[in-house]
C-alpha cells in the first residue's frame, strides 16, 4: 500500500522534480566515486540493431539520448498541439504574450552566452536556449506562490515556445551530414501524420508504426531525433471530447449492463478510446514513463562528470561555464521578463488573471533551469571532453541560482507587492442570495452546490442532472444553485437561451425551461425559444417583451461579472458551499467531496430521515 502513495507523489510536479534532482546527486557522486569506471563503461556499452541492411550501432548514451529522449520530445510535442487546438494558444489574444515572452526569452540568452564566451566556443550558444519544463515546474510548487495554478499555466505557455524553439535549433543546426534517401522518407512520414490526422483516424496504432518508422530514417538521414519527435507529436490531432461521443459510450455500457460478454466488452473499450483525441491518449500513456524513467534515465547518462584532480576549478576558471550561468540565469530572466511587458504594453495580450509583475519575474528565473534540453545540446555541441564538463557545470550551477534567484523574487513579491498567490480566486463572490438565485431543494441545507453553467455546453447538460444523485444521496441535506455563464465566442445562442430562462422565471417557470432548453441543446434560435414558452403555457407576449428586457440582459451579465469575480472561466464549473472545486465533476466526486467537508466540520449524519428524498 506505501507504493502507491510514493508512485502518486512521484507523479507531481515537485515530486517528479525532487526525484531528478536525486538522480543528478546521484549520477554525480557516481561518476566521482572509485566506481567512476563502471560509470563511464556503462554507457559505453555497444548496442546493435540491424533490420535487413539498415544498422542502428550505437551506445547506451546514444539509445538514450538520441532513442529514449525522443518519447520526451514527442510528448512535448503533444503538448503544444493541445495547446494549439484546444488550449492556452489556441486564441490570439492568449498566444501573443507568452510567443513573444518565449522568443526573446531564447534570442537574450543566445546573445549573452555569445558576449561571454563567444570567442573560445561559439557553437555553445544552444546550450543556454531551451527550458527544462519539469524541473521549472517542480520547483515552482517547492518556491513559488501558495496556490500559483494560473502562473503554472502561463510558465507551460512559454516553455511550450521555448522548447519548441529549442528542438528546431537542435534539428537544424546540430545535426550531421545529411543523407537525402532517409530524409525523403522523413518527410512522407511526417506526411503520412498529417494525412491520418486529415482522416480522422481515431486508433492510436497507424500513428506509432509511423512514428518509429520516423524516428529510424530521422536517425539514418543524420538529422537529430528531438525535431522528429517534436513535429509527430505536433501532427498527432488533439480535440475536445463531443457530447455525441460520450452518449455513444454509456449506450455501450448499457449494452454490457444489459449482456456482459467479451465481446461487449471489446465494443465498451474502443468506445471508450474513439471518444477520446489519440492525442491525449498517447499522452496519458507516455507522460508518466516519460517524466519517472526516460528523464531520470538521461540525467543520470548525462550529469555525472569526473570533478577531480582539479577539473572542478577549471571549469569554475572556464568562460564557457561563466556564459552558460549568465546565458540561463541573467538571459532569461531579462529575455522573458522583457519581452511580456512589451507584449503587455503593445496590447497583444494581457497577463492571466491573479498573476501580477512578482510572479512574472519569479518564472522567468526559473526558466533559467535548463537541464535536460541543455545537457542534451552539451552533448551535441562539444567534441572537447574539457569543454563538455565545463558546459556542463554551467548547466548544474545555473539550475541552484536560479532556483535561488527564483525564490527570493516570489518571496518579495509576497512581502513588498502582496502578491500571496498567481491563481484565479477560489470563493463564491457574490455568496447564495435567496431573494435572487435559482434554488432547488431545502433553501435552509447546510450544503450548497452553485453550478456556472451555459445552455450549449454539451457537458453542462449531463452534470445539471448530477442535482438527482445529489438529492437521492443528501436529501435535505444539499440544495443546488445555478448562475449563468454563455460562452459567446463558441455558443452563440447561449446568450439569448439564458435570457429566455429568466424570462420564464417571471413567470414562475424557470427550472422548467431550464429543463426544457438542455433537453433541446441544438435547437435555441429565438423561435424555438418561444416554442418552449408556449409548450410550458407561458404567457406569450409577456414572454416576448421580457426577451428584449435589458434588465434581464443585465442580470444574466451580473452572472457573468460574478464568475470572473470568482474564477469561473468556462463551463461547467462547481462551487461546493462557497469554495470553487477543482478536478472531476461527477457526481459521485461531488458527494465524496462534501462528505469529507462533513467529516472536517464533524456534521455528518447518515440518519434515513436526514437522507430521505425529497
Amino acid at each position: 500500500m506505501a507504493g502507491r502513495p510514493l508512485a502518486a507523489w512521484l507523479r507531481t510536479d515537485s515530486g517528479a522534480a525532487l526525484l531528478l534532482l536525486a538522480v543528478t546527486a546521484l549520477a554525480l557522486l557516481w561518476a566521482n566515486s572509485p566506481l567512476s569506471g563502471s560509470y563511464e563503461h556503462l554507457w559505453e556499452t555497444p548496442i546493435n540493431i540491424e533490420v535487413g541492411e539498415l544498422a542502428f550501432d550505437m551506445d547506451l548514451h546514444h539509445w538514450i539520448n538520441d532513442g529514449l529522449m525522443v518519447l520526451f520530445f514527442f510528448v512535448v510535442g503533444l503538448e503544444v498541439r493541445q495547446e494549439l487546438s484546444i488550449g492556452s494558444l489556441r486564441r490570439r489574444s492568449q498566444r501573443l504574450v507568452p510567443l513573444v515572452a518565449g522568443t526573446v526569452g531564447v534570442a537574450v540568452p543566445a546573445l549573452i552566452y555569445l558576449a561571454v564566451a563567444g570567442r573560445q566556443a561559439p557553437e555553445g550558444w544552444g546550450v543556454v536556449v531551451g527550458t527544462d519544463t519539469a524541473f521549472l515546474l517542480g520547483v515552482l510548487a517547492l518556491v513559488g506562490p501558495a496556490m500559483s495554478n494560473q502562473l503554472r499555466v502561463f510558465l507551460l505557455t512559454l516553455s511550450v515556445v521555448d522548447d519548441f524553439l529549442a528542438v528546431t535549433i537542435i534539428g537544424v543546426v546540430y545535426s550531421d551530414a545529411i543523407r537525402v534517401g532517409p530524409l525523403l522518407l522523413a518527410l512522407a512520414c511526417l506526411g503520412a501524420l498529417w494525412l491520418l490526422g486529415r482522416m480522422r483516424e481515431w486508433r492510436s496504432a497507424p500513428y506509432v508504426v509511423v512514428v518509429v518508422v520516423l524516428w529510424g530514417a530521422t536517425v539514418q538521414a543524420g538529422v537529430h531525433p528531438s525535431i522528429a519527435g517534436m513535429l509527430a507529436g505536433l501532427l498527432v490531432p488533439a480535440a475536445l471530447t463531443r457530447r455525441d461521443d460520450v452518449v455513444r459510450t454509456k449506450n455501450l455500457y448499457r449494452a454490457y449492463w444489459q449482456s456482459p460478454s467479451a465481446s461487449v466488452a471489446r465494443d465498451v473499450h474502443l468506445g471508450l478510446a474513439r471518444s477520446i483525441s489519440v492525442n491525449h491518449r498517447l499522452h496519458q500513456v507516455l507522460n508518466t514513463p516519460v517524466l519517472l524513467v526516460v528523464v531520470p534515465l538521461f540525467a543520470l547518462a548525462n550529469a555525472g562528470i569526473d570533478l577531480r584532480g582539479g577539473a572542478l576549478g577549471d571549469a569554475l576558471g572556464s568562460s564557457i561555464t561563466w556564459g552558460v550561468v549568465a546565458g540561463l540565469v541573467v538571459g532569461k530572466l531579462v529575455g522573458i521578463s522583457v519581452g511580456t511587458w512589451v507584449a503587455v504594453r503593445l496590447g497583444l495580450g494581457t497577463l492571466p488573471d491573479g498573476v501580477g509583475p512578482g510572479s512574472v519575474l519569479g518564472g522567468a528565473a526559473l526558466s533559467g533551469i535548463g537541464f535536460t534540453v541543455s545537457l542534451l545540446v552539451v552533448d551535441l555541441a562539444f567534441d572537447d571532453a574539457a569543454q563538455r564538463q565545463a558546459a556542463t557545470v554551467g548547466v548544474l550551477l545555473a539550475l541552484v541560482i536560479a532556483s535561488l534567484v527564483a525564490w527570493a523574487l516570489f518571496a518579495t513579491a509576497r512581502v513588498r507587492w502582496g502578491e500571496e498567490s498567481a491563481d484565479l480566486p477560489l470563493t463564491l463572490d457574490p455568496p447564495v442570495d435567496l431573494r435572487h438565485d435559482h434554488v432547488r431543494g431545502d433553501p435552509d441545507a447546510p450544503h450548497t452546490v452553485v453550478e456556472y453553467f451555459d445552455f450549449e455546453c454539451p457537458f453542462c447538460a449531463r452534470t445539471t442532472g448530477m442535482w438527482r444523485d445529489l438529492r437521492d444521496h443528501f436529501g435535505d441535506r444539499v440544495r443546488y444553485v445555478v448562475r449563468h455563464l454563455p460562452q459567446e465566442d463558441v455558443h452563440p445562442r447561449a446568450l439569448l437561451a439564458a435570457v429566455a430562462s429568466e424570462a420564464a422565471a417571471r413567470q414562475g417557470r424557470f427550472w422548467e425551461m431550464h429543463d426544457l432548453l438542455f433537453a433541446h441543446q441544438s435547437r435555441l434560435e429565438a423561435e424555438d425559444l418561444r416554442g418552449y414558452a408556449e409548450e410550458l403555457g407561458l404567457d406569450l407576449e409577456q414572454f416576448d417583451a421580457d426577451l428584449a428586457d435589458d434588465a434581464l440582459h443585465a442580470l444574466v451579465q451580473d452572472h457573468t461579472v460574478s464568475a470572473a469575480a470568482s474564477g469561473a472561466r468556462g463551463t461547467p464549473t462547481f462551487f461546493l458551499d462557497g469554495t470553487r472545486h477543482q478536478g472531476s465533476h461527477d457526481a459521485q466526486t461531488l458527494i465524496a467531496t462534501l462528505e469529507a467537508l462533513d467529516s472536517a466540520d464533524g456534521l455528518a449524519d447518515p440518519s434515513p430521515q436526514r437522507r430521505r428524498r425529497r
